[in-house]
This record gives C-alpha cells, sequence and structure tokens, in this order.
C-alpha cells in the first residue's frame, strides 16, 4: 500500500481491525501521526483561532464523507486529531483502514491549505 492508494480509498462500514502487523507500514506512510492509546494521533499547528478553526472546517467535508469521525482537541493554535474505528474487533474498538484513509486526506488539506 501506498500514500496514493490510501488516498484513493474510501472508508467502508464493514472493517475488520488491523493487527500491529498491519498497522506499522501504514502509519509509516503518515508523517508526523504516531501512536497513543490506541489511537492514531497527530496534532497541527495553526498560526491562531481562526486559522485552527478554518482548517477544521475544512476537514468536516471530508470526514462527513467519509462517515468516519476523528475526536478533535482544539486550542488557540492548534488541532489534535484522533483516529480509531469503535466498531470493529466485537465493538472494543481499535485502528480499521479508515483510520489510515482520513489520517492521509486530513494530511492532504492541511498542507495544501494551512502549511
Amino acid at each position: 500500500m501506498t500514500l496514493t492508494d490510501l488516498l484513493e480509498k474510501k472508508c467502508v462500514a464493514d472493517v475488520t481491525a488491523l493487527s500491529a502487523a498491519e498497522v506499522t507500514p501504514l502509519l509509516a506512510l503518515l508523517d508526523n501521526w504516531h501512536l497513543a492509546e490506541g489511537k492514531v494521533v497527530r496534532a497541527f499547528g495553526c498560526k491562531n483561532y481562526y486559522d485552527t478553526l478554518s482548517f477544521i472546517n475544512a476537514i468536516a467535508y471530508v470526514i462527513h464523507a467519509e462517515n468516519h469521525h476523528p475526536e478533535l482537541v482544539v486550542t488557540y493554535n492548534r488541532c489534535i486529531v484522533k483516529f480509531d474505528t469503535h466498531s470493529v474487533d466485537d465493538g472494543r474498538g481499535g485502528l480499521s483502514i479508515n483510520d489510515f484513509v482520513c489520517a492521509a486526506k486530513i494530511d492532504a488539506i492541511f498542507q495544501q491549505s494551512f502549511s
């Protein structure tokens, strides 16, 4: 799988939890993302609060269209995005391909408009 493959994929409803062996190469495709507490996480630095809110609005379309919604932590000049998939692993949660698809798409938005 490549970064281009992730960007071209769409999230799907029925996904399975990824194993650690599957997560590692996907995570390597995404700059500045890491694992924390079972989630794929990245902090995005913005110029100010307006820029931070603009970034959130820009990603809202993608996460809504993909029907895969992250946890967002918003401060004055930073947005922390945390992805996991609640519906995998018999409802206990975990990581799925959807987390990496959305992370790649959010990175693309940030690189094009906010960096």
